[in-house]
């Protein structure tokens, strides 16, 4: 099972995209079937596999081409809390589009590409090496262009050509770095810090700049973020997508891998690379979340959010020391809870109620409680409220900013909660404690299909769950830490 196990996760979500491409329109309940089963299957190997990496079993599959290529599959544990965290997202994004798109057209093309887009996530989180890395880091972007641009109007296909704008330039530059650095080193993989000695100090220098370069597109880290509100313009499962689990959050992980797999610890302090990426991490944090206060429109504030939060992540792998690292890692999870659950109710509110800006949320509470009492949780996730999620990683990046000798970390942090809080709570106030433009006699208490809620509310218990439970070895924290203890403390 050590040489099946990343094929049959592979396996899962490329054998349905393959079907569902060639199922009619009609075919609703074969389609809906192949979703949730290879969801499911796919989630229940994940669970297997992590009983094995938590004894320290290593899966691997290698395939040799020509000229001395191979794709190398690998499932370690920092792949581990990637796959886990795309799996269980995967199915509650499945639950609700299905609930959101039923009666729609063209869904056999959004699902197909949809099943291509998290095989090409999951190849991203089984990468075990540079090349093998940037071939699904490409799969990823064409198979999500034909989710942002799935409505089909003018909004939608110009987000899609500025998406491909942005991310394919990002790709040139990141191709370079890498056939700069393995024409020099060989093939690079990422199982220990490859021997970087035959380039000099400078070339170093210039080879990790282009690589966060390259990656800082999908990330969006400031300047290079602007695709990301005007992608907005996409269906509410596609941005949900986008922001938790699949195109932000290869761009981070990636950037850990550069940090911690490519690099090393060591080599990051001897050129004194970490310092300028957290300090860009730090602004895209501060001029995400001023961008956030600025907006009217909930899922852009939502989109500039995402701007900031993602950076954490970076910002916690760019530090020394094990609380940043931990902090950063497990931010990669927590965010994706949050987030996801931020545009399943955002997408609730407009489908259901036509509710697009803040200024339309008086009294929605009341008549949507579930609905915005799942985004509620989130919100208050992400302004660090304890003990849920975004207070565990904040509280970690804190302590890692002190440990590492930058206290300036902490202002950073406190910052961003305040401007969170800012744009948050006026809405949750207005959303709870006024009142509507109608009357509630005349609601009729019908907040929405079971399915198109109760993704929202999974995702914000699970929100409270991994904050409640962060103390325990089970935990997304305890497996950042886990993570840590055995691969990156020198």
């Amino acid at each position: 099972m050590t040489d099946a196990m990343p094929i049959l996760l592979m396996l899962c979500p490329l054998v349905s995209a393959v079907i569902i491409f060639f199922l009619r329109e009609e075919n609703e309940r074969l389609r809906t079937t192949i979703n949730i089963g290879s969801s499911l299957l796919k989630l229940g190997l994940v669970a297997w596999t992590l009983e094995g990496v938590g004894r320290g079993v290593i899966y691997e599959y290698r395939l040799e081409f020509v000229l001395g290529l191979y794709m190398l599959l690998r499932i370690d544990a920092l792949a581990l809390l990637f796959i886990a965290l795309s799996s269980f997202l995967w199915l509650v994004t499945t639950v609700y589009a299905i609930a959101y798109f039923r009666g729609t057209a063209n869904l056999s093309r959004f699902f197909g590409f949809f099943n291509l887009c998290v095989f090409a996530t999951t190849g991203i989180a089984l990468s075990g090496s540079l090349i093998s890395f940037f071939f699904f880091y490409e799969l990823l972007t064409l198979s999500t262009w034909p989710l942002v641009v799935h409505k089909g109007d003018h909004e939608s296909l110009a987000a899609g050509r500025t998406y491909l704008g942005y991310t394919m330039v990002g790709s040139a530059v990141l191709l370079f770095a890498i056939v700069w650095m393995e024409g020099t080193t060989g093939p690079v993989e990422f199982v220990a810090p490859p021997e970087l000695d035959k380039l000099s100090g400078t070339a170093q220098g210039a080879i990790f700049a282009l690589l966060v370069a390259g990656l800082a597109v999908k990330t969006a880290i400031v300047p290079v973020h602007s695709w990301l509100p005007k992608a907005m313009a996409a269906p509410a499962p596609v941005t949900a997508l986008l922001h938790a689990v699949a195109v932000v959050k290869a761009g981070a992980f990636g950037i850990v891998r550069i940090i911690y797999d490519v690099y090393g610890i060591d080599r990051m302090a001897e050129h004194s690379l970490g310092v300028p990426l957290a300090m860009a991490a730090s602004v895209t944090i501060i001029y995400g979340s001023l961008k956030a206060l600025q907006q009217t429109d909930i899922k852009r504030m939502l989109a500039f959010s995402t701007v900031s939060q993602i950076s954490y992540i970076v910002l916690g792998a760019s530090l020394p020391g094990p609380f940043a690292t931990i902090g950063g890692l497990v931010h990669l999870v927590h965010q994706g809870l949050m987030k996801i659950t931020l545009f399943f109710a955002a997408g609730v509110l407009a489908e259901r109620r036509g509710v697009h800006s803040v200024s339309q949320m008086a009294g929605i509470g009341r008549r949507m409680p579930l609905t915005m009492l799942a985004f509620s949780v989130a919100a208050l996730g992400l302004i660090g409220v304890p003990p849920l999620a975004g207070f565990v990683s904040k509280w970690y990046l804190g302590i890692g900013g002190l440990q590492a000798g930058h206290p300036w970390v902490i202002l950073v942090l406190a910052a961003s909660s305040l401007l969170n809080a800012a744009y948050f709570l006026p809405l949750i106030y207005r959303a709870w404690f006024t009142e509507g433009p109608d009357s509630l006699e005349q609601y009729d208490g019908k907040e929405g299909p079971t399915a198109l809620i109760l993704p929202a509310v999974v995702t914000a218990f699970a929100t409270l769950g991994v904050g409640v439970l962060a103390g325990f070895a089970f935990s997304p924290l305890g497996w950042a830490s886990l993570i840590v203890q055995r691969e990156y403390i020198p």
